[in-house]
């Protein structure tokens, strides 16, 4: 039975050793930084992601701003935003029917049915 329980006793202390030095920090001689991919490469590959993705938002609001509005047309939704509403009162606009709203894009005031969101009307200032 001594036996048994100094068996068992040891393979307790070994099971906890273990799960210690599982636990403890690890320490290298490399920077922690490169072995994570923060590295200069990383930081390099981000920064051109970041320009590709502003060039093409770039491109993407040149081309818009280039438009011609016909009535008929859909309305693209960058466009639907509160920033591009406005108050038919504030800028001498006829009084949109029901289900219409009046928007601003480019110095003209185009007036779109907000349920189909195609261009009915198109003012020019």
């Amino acid at each position: 039975m001594k036996k048994v329980l100094v068996a068992f006793a040891i393979s307790c202390c070994t099971f906890m050793l273990t799960n210690i030095a599982h636990a403890a920090p690890h320490f290298d001689d490399e920077p922690r930084t490169e072995s994570r991919g923060h590295g200069k490469k990383a930081r390099q590959d981000k920064h051109d992601q970041y320009d590709k993705r502003r060039m093409r938002e770039e491109r993407g609001v040149q081309r818009l701003q280039q438009l011609r509005w016909q009535p008929g047309y859909v309305m693209p939704q960058h466009y639907r935003g509160n920033g591009y509403k406005v108050e038919y009162k504030n800028h001498s606009l006829p009084k949109p029917d029901r289900k219409q709203q009046w928007y601003k894009v480019n110095d003209d005031y185009i007036l779109v049915n907000s349920e189909t969101n195609s261009i009915i009307r198109i003012i020019t200032d």
